[in-house]
């Protein structure tokens, strides 16, 4: 470790809240899948800023539109129109299939707001008690109080108690404890297609069709977070498109910009226009610079053909590391796969990984999560799984 690292490292330790558990090492910049640090050293990035890099690092056709974007407009009051933000809420819903669409900064605000359209829905039936939101154990969305209160791990929430009421939890794919705990009262159910931070979990069909059926019956909002699944992680646009389940309302964030900070809550038709004027806002959400971001980023997919990327050197990657020792099952669709290990050493294997050029993202003890840039060729996925196959044990 150069001195340059260990002083920027103390700085960093004396300046900044202790909110992260940083590996010690400067990343300075990156090129395609790979990126390298302070003291030269290079590594292929098997997790992508946490499933958030689509494009990788460094694309030339996003950072000079970025560019340009920033020396014409960076941000205005969203009291005004701007020409991305148009652009990219008409793109999105004819991806989407849904009407309308919602800009913030991040996949915990877009999840905030999909809690509040649903919750003021509600309030427009002739029913005060009907205030219950459904989430599953285990699931991830995200870190502010609302979103921390729908995630369903104590872990996240012990500290931060009392948490919001009327929030109730299901076992994931547990089809006959949603049929008894949901009822008229029932405002909204908010699942992931995939859960993801518990080890990439993907729902059974029969279980999402029968989340569709009772919120059709109860009248209540089936909102999906696809912040980890969406834009094309798991070889689908949108990962509800493999279970032929359509949500009412529908969350983004992580690959929309590529690297750069959006989320995007939309609405179906039902939905789509609860909200007026004053019951929600976000002071940079959908800035001229961030919509530009997106509006590139899902062009570069398109023209990339990044979606089908996705499935077939997901699909490969699945295929090969069925076959290395030391694994216990292989879970996922595309590029977002989980590594269930036979022993308890994911840590150590990272720890091993580092030395052999790879960043992999450890969840709990047991499993390795891979959710690469969907760029990534079979070259450097053959590169990945020779690695794989030297460090796990």
């Amino acid at each position: 470790m150069t001195n340059l690292t260990k002083e920027l490292i103390e700085i960093d330790n004396e300046y900044v809240l202790h909110t992260y558990n940083r590996f010690p090492m400067v990343i300075t910049h990156g090129k395609g899948c790979f990126i390298f640090d302070s003291d030269g050293n290079k590594y292929l990035d098997m997790i992508a800023g946490i499933a958030v890099n689509m494009l990788g690092y460094g694309d030339d056709i996003l950072a000079e539109a970025i560019g340009e974007q920033a020396k014409k407009l960076m941000h205005t009051s969203n009291l005004f129109y701007t020409a991305p933000q148009s652009l990219l809420a008409k793109k999105l819903v004819e991806l989407s299939g849904m009407k309308k669409a919602f800009f913030c900064n991040s996949g915990a605000e877009a999840n905030e707001a999909a809690l509040k359209i649903a919750k003021k829905a509600a309030k427009q039936e002739d029913n005060p008690t009907k205030t219950q939101i459904i989430s599953a154990t285990n699931s991830f969305h995200g870190r502010t109080l609302g979103a921390i209160t729908a995630t369903g791990q104590v872990k996240y929430q012990k500290s931060f108690t009392p948490l919001i009421p009327g929030f109730d939890y299901i076992e994931y794919n547990n089809i006959s404890q949603l049929e008894e705990i949901m009822s008229e009262n029932t405002c909204a159910v908010i699942m992931e297609p995939i859960q993801g931070e518990s080890g990439v979990r993907p729902a059974q069909k029969d279980f999402l069709l029968k989340t569709r059926e009772l919120c059709d019956k109860y009248k209540a909002a089936l909102i999906f977070d696809e912040v980890q699944t969406g834009m094309g992680r798991t070889g689908k646009t949108f990962a509800f498109e493999h279970f032929g389940v359509k949500p009412d309302i529908l969350t983004l964030a992580k690959m929309l910009g590529a690297g750069f900070p959006i989320g995007a809550c939309l609405a179906s038709e039902n939905y789509a226009d609860v909200f007026c004027p004053g019951d929600h806002a976000s002071t940079f959400g959908g800035n001229p610079l961030a919509a530009t971001a997106a509006l590139v980023t899902i062009s570069r997919m398109e023209e990339l053909k990044l979606v089908e990327n996705s499935a077939q050197t997901g699909a490969y990657l699945i295929e090969k590391l069925s076959k290395i020792k030391g694994i216990k099952e292989i879970r996922g669709i595309g590029l977002m796969i989980g590594i269930e290990l036979e022993n308890p050493n994911a840590k150590e294997i990272l720890s091993k990984g580092f030395e052999e050029g790879i960043i992999l993202n450890a969840i709990g003890d047991s499993i390795i999560r891979l959710v690469p840039p969907l760029v990534i060729s079979r070259e450097e996925a053959d590169m990945a799984l020779a690695i794989l196959s030297r460090i796990i044990f």
